[in-house]
C-alpha cells in the first residue's frame, strides 16, 4: 500500500507499531512513591481507608481512584474499519490507536479491551461486569444489527455512558457539517430532500440525528445494497432498518435522487454515478463518507457538478467527516460532571458546538499543522473544524457537560466558566496563563468601558494579520496596525482573511497625520543625542520608532514588534523613545513550558554580562512576572558552573555578591545559589547533598550568569524535545508596555504577546 509519493505505508506502519517500547499506550504513576511512607500510603496499609469509603458508597470510586478519568475501548472485531471481521486480536492496534487519541486530544485515560464473545448476549455479559472499573465506555466496531442491540442493553443495565461511537461519532460529526452546508446552500433543514446510502451502525445513527435536528420524515430517503427501504418491503430489513421504511414507488438509488438536495452515504465505493448526480439539485451536498474508497470519487464530483459541496472520510480531501473531532470532547464533558449516559441534547450540544467553531477565524497553529499557506475560511471546501484546533476542546467539552446538566444526568454538576478554566490545562500552562490575561484584560475593560490600544509594526507580515483576525474575534484589544492600509487589506485577502479592514485600524507612518507631532517630539527628547530635526524625521519612518512615539506620547497604550529584524535592532527605539525606568534593569524573560510544568528564564536577551546589582535586578523583576502568571510557589535559583562557593572565581563571587543583595531588598524572597543547574532542578539532591539549599524544592525561576547562557538554554530546551514551548521574551523594566518578538516568532507567540503586553497596560 503506496501513497502518491511512493511511500510505502504498510511497510512504515509495521515499524512504527514493532519498535520499542511495542504498541502505542502505556500506563504510568500519576503519585510519588519513592519513601516508605509513600509506598505505604500507596498500597498497605494505606490503601484501607479508600476500600473502606467505596465500600460506604461505590460512588466514592469516583474520588479515590482514576475511574472518573477513565474510559474502556471495547470491541469484538467484528466490524473494524475498512477490514471487517478480523476478530478481537486482530483488533487491538486499532483500539490502542483510539486509545491514543482519547490522551492526545482530552487527556483521558483508557484501557482498551479486545473480548472474544461474537455473540450478542456473552458480550454483553463480559462489558457490563466491567463498570466498576470504567466512568464510561466507548464501543467500538461492532457489526450490525448487532451494535444496536448491545448499545441498547447496555446504556439500560449501566449507570455510566455508553457510548458506540462508529454510531453517533459518525453522526454527529457529519450533523455539523450537514448543517453548516445547509447554511452556505441557503436551504432550510425542514424543507431539504436527503437521500441516504447505506443501512448499517453509522447510516442509521446519521439519519436519526438528521431527524431530531430537524429533517421531515417525508424528506428523508434510505437506501440499503437491496435499493429504497418503502413500506411494504420484505426482504433485507430488521426492526433498525424498518423504521425508515417510506410510504414512496421510489425502488432504486438512482431514482430517490432524482431532484434530491443532499447525499449522504455511509456504504460502499463507487454505488454513485456521475449521471446520478447530476440529477440532484442545484447546489446539492454530497457525503460519500465511505472509507477509504467513498462512494464517488470527489474529481469526479468536481468535474461534473462544480456547484456540489463534497465531504468525505478521508483526509486527502476538504471536509473530512472523522470521529477524532468528537468522541475525546463528548466523554471529556460526560466524565467531568459525572453523567450517567450521552443523551440526545448532549449530542445536540456538540454538533451545534462543532458547527459554530468552524465559522471563526481558523488558528495558525492548525494551518501549520496542515501546511496550509493560505489558511481555511468557513466556506465549501472548510464545513468542519480540523482534530488538532485546541479550541474544539473548549467548545464542546463545556457543551456536552452543560447539556447534561440542564438534562439532569450529570451526578456532579460544575461551574461553566470555571469548567473552562480547567480543562484548560490540558492544552498547557500556556493556554491557561492567556486565558487569564484575557480575563484580566476583560474585567478592567468593562469597568473603563473601554479597550487597550496596541500598536503593532510590519502589519503587511502574515503572521501579524492573522494574530489580528484572532484578536479582533476575542473583543477585548484594539490592534493599530503599521503600514499601507491598501497594501495590508491585499494580503489579508490573499491568505483567506476578507473585511480586514473592519478588523483593525491603520497608520502610515509616511503620510500620518500625527507625524509632525511626533518629529517635534522625537527631536526634542534626541536632539542632545546626535539627533537633527531632519534626522528626527527620516527616525519616524521607520515604524519601530513610529510604534514607540505612539506609546510614549499615550496615542497607544503598549506596542509588539520584532519579526523581522534582529531583537537588538527592533529594541533600539524602544529604549531611545520609550525609555527605561530609573533605577532598573531591563531584561528579558521567558516562560518556558517542559511536559507541563513552567519555568521562567532571565535574562535571555538584552545583559551580555551583568553585574551583581544588574542580577538582582532581574531576579526581582523575574519574581515579578512569576507571580502574575503562575500560582506556584515561587523559587529563585541563581545559575553557575558551581555549587554554594565550590569554584572560587569572579563570575561566582558577582551571584553570591547578588545573593547578598536581593535579601537586603526582598527578604520574603525565596531564592538561593550560586548552583548548578541540576541542583536547582532537582529535590532530591538537593535533600541529600544541600540539606541547607533555601529554596526547599525545584525552582521554578532560573537566573542565568549571563547572556550566552541564558540565550543558549531557553533555545536548546525549546527545540531539544516537542514537550516544551517558549512564551516570550517579556521586557522588563520599560516606561510602558513594549515587547520584542523573536523573527521566528508563530502566530500564536505573537497573539500571546499581544494580550501579555495589553494585560501590562491596563493592569499594572
Amino acid at each position: 500500500m503506496s501513497d502518491k509519493k511512493g511511500l510505502d505505508f504498510e511497510k512504515m506502519a509495521l515499524s512504527y507499531h514493532e519498535k520499542q517500547p511495542k504498541g502505542k499506550i502505556a500506563t504510568q504513576l500519576t503519585k510519588s512513591i519513592n519513601t516508605q511512607t509513600e509506598l505505604s500510603i500507596a498500597y498497605s496499609p494505606g490503601v484501607a481507608g479508600p476500600c473502606r469509603k467505596i465500600h460506604e458508597d461505590e460512588l466514592n470510586s469516583f474520588r479515590y481512584t482514576g475511574r472518573a478519568n477513565l474510559i474502556g475501548v471495547i470491541t469484538n472485531g467484528s466490524a473494524v474499519l475498512g477490514l471487517g471481521a478480523i476478530g478481537a486480536a486482530a483488533s487491538k492496534p486499532v483500539m490502542e490507536g483510539k486509545a491514543m487519541l482519547f490522551k492526545k486530544f482530552a487527556d483521558i485515560d483508557v484501557f482498551d479491551i479486545e473480548v472474544n464473545a461474537d455473540d450478542p448476549d456473552e458480550f454483553i455479559s463480559v462489558v457490563k461486569s466491567l463498570e466498576p472499573t470504567f466512568g464510561g465506555i466507548n464501543l467500538e466496531d461492532i457489526k450490525a444489527p448487532e451494535c444496536f442491540y448491545i448499545e441498547q442493553t447496555l446504556r439500560e443495565k449501566m449507570n455510566i455512558p455508553v457510548f458506540h461511537d462508529d454510531q453517533h461519532g459518525t453522526a454527529i460529526i457529519a450533523s455539523s457539517a450537514f448543517l453548516n452546508a445547509l447554511e452556505i446552500t441557503k436551504r432550510k433543514i425542514e424543507e431539504v430532500r436527503v437521500v441516504f446510502s447505506g443501512g448499517g451502525a453509522a447510516a442509521i445513527a446519521c439519519a436519526n440525528l438528521f431527524l431530531e435536528l430537524g429533517v421531515k420524515e417525508k424528506n428523508l430517503i434510505m437506501c440499503d445494497s437491496k435499493g429504497v427501504l418503502y413500506s411494504g418491503r420484505k426482504e433485507g430489513l430488521n426492526p433498525y432498518k424498518s423504521a425508515f421504511c417510506r410510504d414512496t414507488k421510489l425502488r432504486t438509488l438512482q431514482e430517490a435522487m432524482a431532484g434530491a438536495d443532499a447525499f449522504v452515504g455511509v456504504s460502499a465505493p463507487n454505488v454513485l454515478d456521475v449521471e446520478t448526480i447530476k440529477s440532484m439539485a442545484a447546489n446539492p451536498i454530497i457525503f460519500a463518507l465511505a472509507n477509504p474508497d467513498p462512494e464517488i470519487h470527489p474529481d469526479l464530483v468536481r468535474e461534473n457538478r462544480p456547484d456540489a459541496i463534497m465531504a468525505t472520510g478521508r483526509s486527502d480531501f476538504p471536509n473530512q467527516v472523522n470521529n477524532v473531532l468528537g468522541f475525546p470532547f463528548i466523554f471529556r464533558g460526560a466524565l467531568d460532571v459525572g453523567a450517567t449516559c450521552v443523551n440526545e441534547a448532549m449530542k445536540q450540544a456538540a454538533v451545534y458546538a462543532i458547527a459554530e467553531l468552524a465559522k471563526e477565524d481558523v488558528p495558525e497553529e492548525v494551518n501549520k499543522a496542515y501546511d496550509r499557506d493560505q489558511g481555511y475560511t468557513f466556506g465549501r471546501d472548510y464545513l468542519i473544524p480540523k482534530p488538532v484546533d485546541p479550541r474544539v476542546l473548549m467548545r464542546v467539552a463545556p457543551a456536552v457537560a452543560k447539556a447534561a446538566m440542564d438534562t439532569g444526568v450529570a451526578r456532579n454538576p460544575i461551574d461553566i466558566d470555571s469548567y473552562r478554566d480547567q480543562i484548560e490545562s490540558i492544552l498547557g500552562p500556556t493556554k491557561k496563563i492567556i486565558r487569564n490575561v484575557r480575563k484580566q484584560i476583560h474585567q478592567v475593560n468593562l469597568k473603563s468601558n473601554s479597550k487597550p490600544v496596541i500598536v503593532v509594526p510590519h502589519g503587511i507580515d502574515h503572521r501579524v494579520i492573522r494574530a489580528a483576525a484572532q484578536i479582533f474575534h476575542e473583543n477585548e484589544i484594539c490592534l493599530r496596525l503599521l503600514g499601507n492600509k491598501d497594501d495590508i487589506c491585499s494580503e489579508a485577502e490573499a491568505i483567506g482573511i476578507r473585511n480586514f479592514d473592519r478588523m483593525v485600524s491603520f497608520a502610515n507612518p509616511l503620510d500620518d497625520a500625527n507625524s509632525d507631532r511626533y518629529v517635534t517630539d522625537l527631536f526634542e527628547l534626541r536632539k542632545r543625542k546626535g539627533v537633527s530635526r531632519s534626522g528626527a524625521v527620516q527616525l519616524l519612518r521607520n515604524q519601530n520608532y513610529f510604534a514607540s512615539m505612539m506609546v510614549r506620547s499615550g496615542d497607544a497604550d503598549g506596542m509588539v514588534t520584532g519579526l523581522v529584524e534582529p531583537y537588538a535592532y527592533a529594541v533600539r527605539p524602544i529604549l531611545e523613545v520609550i525609555g527605561a525606568k530609573q533605577g532598573q534593569t531591563l531584561a528579558g524573560i521567558y516562560m518556558i513550558v517542559v511536559e507541563n510544568k513552567l519555568y521562567f528564564f532571565a535574562d535571555c536577551t538584552i545583559n551580555v554580562d551583568p553585574k551583581a546589582h544588574a542580577l538582582a535586578d532581574i531576579a526581582i523583576a523575574a519574581a515579578e512576572v512569576a507571580e502574575r502568571y503562575t500560582s506556584d510557589e515561587i523559587r529563585v535559583a541563581m545559575l553557575s558552573f558551581s555549587s554554594f562557593g565550590s569554584g572560587k572565581y569572579p563570575s561566582v563571587r558577582k551571584i553570591s555578591e547578588a545573593i547578598e543583595i536581593l535579601r537586603e531588598r526582598k527578604s520574603d524572597l525565596l531564592v538561593d545559589g550560586e548552583m548548578q543547574a541540576d541542583v536547582a532542578l532537582n529535590a532530591d539532591l538537593q535533600r541529600r547533598e544541600f540539606p541547607f539549599c533555601a529554596l526547599g524544592g525545584s525552582a521554578n525561576i532560573l537566573i542565568f550568569p549571563h547572556l550566552g547562557a541564558a540565550n543558549i538554554s531557553y533555545k536548546l530546551v525549546t527545540n531539544i524535545t516537542s514537550q516544551s514551548s517558549a512564551t516570550g521574551p517579556i521586557l522588563v523594566g520599560v516606561n510602558k508596555p513594549a515587547n520584542v518578538l523573536q523573527r521566528g516568532a508563530t502566530v500564536e507567540e505573537v497573539v500571546s504577546m499581544i494580550y501579555i503586553t495589553a494585560e501590562h497596560a491596563v493592569v499594572s
